[in-house]
């Protein structure tokens, strides 16, 4: 395992929905409420099994600077078990002041009295789950809220005292038209949030809606799925508005107000350290991945026996450290600086990829300029093409 030496970020997953949309393919469920308690007291254990295990050499005195609690909906939990996780945290890590601490929500499942008590928790940042803002694109995949639902949940963040708002939008949707999505981009603005995530639907077999898609089906809507050409259309019509109102794009999907950018997902792009705590969590100390049990239930199961939830752990090979430091750093619109590639890799190892940049270059998906390599805005919505470019 390789040492933490720099500020770390913490990731809790907590993988329970009020009800499973048909496009989504995350490793979620729709549970009884019976679980939570448990849950909690897994995560609990896990987080003091971390500090009193072999990790804990490679981050004592390190502070962590970035906290994320993601999903599923972990508002579902109540502020009672939310608090009592940052306790837990706060109690075994050096968490930093002014540390980013965000946590996901649905319209309708944040209160005013649960808002107050996240901000009083620690929480300083929510991610809002609207996806749209048409009626009739929500319902059609399973969502239980409204567009007006999202506009009051962003009043009730308001008023609580959050400064730091995130809201996911999503292109691709059944029934979804160019007009539709163009009121979605102008409601969300209107709202004013600090930071603004927009996402292309993909036809996956993760999820109802991509399998039936795939299968050209009709259930869940499939058969009033917009086109590629949709998708194109309205990734640039995303681009276009909110570059105008004054968002920055520093990513394919995101999009930030000068100095809101998400400081927890760049360090997933720029491959920093983190820890993942919960079922389905990921973690990365730079040179090893560790990948803990899906289920839940297995996953409480296995802590309360003193067991360790990691089901998978990986040391990356420096072939594969180059093509993560490539897929996942042309994310980001400032893309990657060659030279440390060549410092923390040396000359043999990239001798491999200085051909493949040069005719990624030629072609016009990539280019370089004072020491960066970036994709070239022609190059976003085609970018997973590029990134397999950069895989042995």
């Amino acid at each position: 395992m390789a040492r933490m030496r720099e500020a770390f970020g913490i990731y809790i997953q907590v993988p329970f929905c009020a009800s499973k949309c048909t496009f989504c393919n995350f490793s979620s469920e729709v549970v009884s409420a019976a679980i939570f308690d448990p849950y909690v007291e897994a995560l609990i254990q896990e987080i003091f099994r971390v500090a009193a295990g072999r990790c804990s050499r490679y981050f004592a005195g390190i502070e962590v600077d970035t906290i994320y609690v993601g999903g599923g909906t972990p508002s579902l939990l109540g502020a009672q078990r939310i608090k009592a996780i940052f306790e837990a945290l706060r109690e075994v890590f050096k968490v930093k002041e002014g540390a980013e601490s965000t946590l996901e929500i649905t319209p309708r499942s944040a209160d005013n009295a649960l808002l107050l008590e996240l901000l009083a928790a620690g929480t300083n940042r929510l991610s809002i789950g609207a996806q749209s803002f048409d009626d009739r694109e929500l319902a059609g995949v399973g969502r239980l809220h409204s567009a007006l639902d999202i506009e009051e949940q962003v009043k009730r963040a308001r008023q609580a005292g959050f400064k730091n708002l995130n809201l996911d939008l999503l292109a691709g949707l059944p029934y979804q038209t160019m007009e539709s999505w163009r009121r979605s981009l102008q409601q969300a603005l209107r709202l004013q949030p600090e930071h603004i995530s927009v996402y292309l639907f993909e036809a996956d077999e993760k999820s109802r809606l991509g399998r039936e898609a795939l299968q050209q089906g009709n259930s869940y809507h499939a058969d009033a799925l917009p086109d590629e050409d949709f998708l194109a259309d309205a990734y640039e019509c995303a681009r276009e508005f909110l570059v105008q109102a004054g968002y920055i794009q520093y990513e394919i999907s995101n999009f930030a107000l000068p100095g809101y950018e998400s400081r927890h997902n760049r360090k997933y792009w720029e491959r920093r350290p983190y820890l993942g705590f919960g079922a389905g969590a990921h973690s990365f100390d730079g040179k090893s991945r560790w990948l803990n049990e899906v289920s839940p239930e297995v996953y409480c199961r296995k802590l309360a026996q003193g067991e360790s939830p990691v089901t998978e752990r990986r040391r990356l090979s420096p072939t594969e450290q180059i093509e993560e430091f490539f897929f996942l750093g042309l994310r980001q619109t400032k893309g990657v600086r060659l030279d440390q590639a060549h410092r923390r890799w040396g000359a043999p190892p990239w001798n491999w990829w200085q051909p493949r940049v040069e005719w990624l270059e030629h072609e016009g998906w990539l280019r370089e300029q004072d020491g960066w390599l970036r994709l070239s805005e022609q190059a976003y919505l085609v970018s997973n093409a590029v990134f397999q470019e950069f895989l042995r």
